[in-house]
């Protein structure tokens, strides 16, 4: 389990909160973050502590007490590297810079990628003529036609604007 927000002078006030849980626990401060790793003896003890002492005033500060992501060797684990978390939003949409009174976020669905069109888009080429759906007795068959770029246009250049002609004079 790890503690964030905890004040470094009174450790041995710090660390008679934990070992109420467990005799055994053992401490490692964490000296650029403010933080110590309490490791105790069984989860049933870190988990009895953490739901009693997670957002508790210690030192004068109030204290967030959240479990690490455990490594255990031969459970699949083809790197000896932490995984990351897996993403629960896609965040597609930002929330309104200042959300109105009630607002709650809401968790956003994953994007819903037509693979078959995609792949019908790709294989399309300038100058050649697409039969979507063939003639049929009662109706027309469609035909896409891909355009090539205009004539005189190279990427990058500035195109000219039109330039907007004088309006005639009026009569009064």
């Amino acid at each position: 389990m790890v503690v964030s927000n905890m004040c470094k002078t009174l450790q041995a006030e710090f660390e008679k909160l934990f070992k109420v849980y467990d005799e055994n626990a053992t401490f490692q401060y964490f000296k650029s973050f403010r933080r110590a790793r309490v490791n105790y003896s069984s989860p049933v003890f870190a988990a009895r502590a953490r739901l009693d002492l997670d957002g508790t005033e210690a030192c004068g500060q109030n204290i967030n007490c959240f479990f690490l992501q455990t490594m255990k060797p031969g459970e699949g684990n083809r790197s000896p590297h932490l995984h990351p978390p897996v993403p629960t939003k896609q965040f597609l949409i930002s929330p309104p810079a200042s959300p109105p009174v009630g607002w709650e976020q809401q968790p956003e669905a994953e994007p819903v990628l037509n693979f078959d069109l995609l792949s019908a888009v790709v294989q399309l080429a300038p100058g050649e003529a697409h039969e979507l759906h063939p003639p049929s007795e009662n109706q027309p068959a469609i035909v896409v036609h891909i355009c090539e770029d205009p004539e005189g246009y190279t990427p990058g250049k500035i195109r000219k604007k039109i330039e907007q002609t004088a309006r005639p004079g009026s009569q009064t």
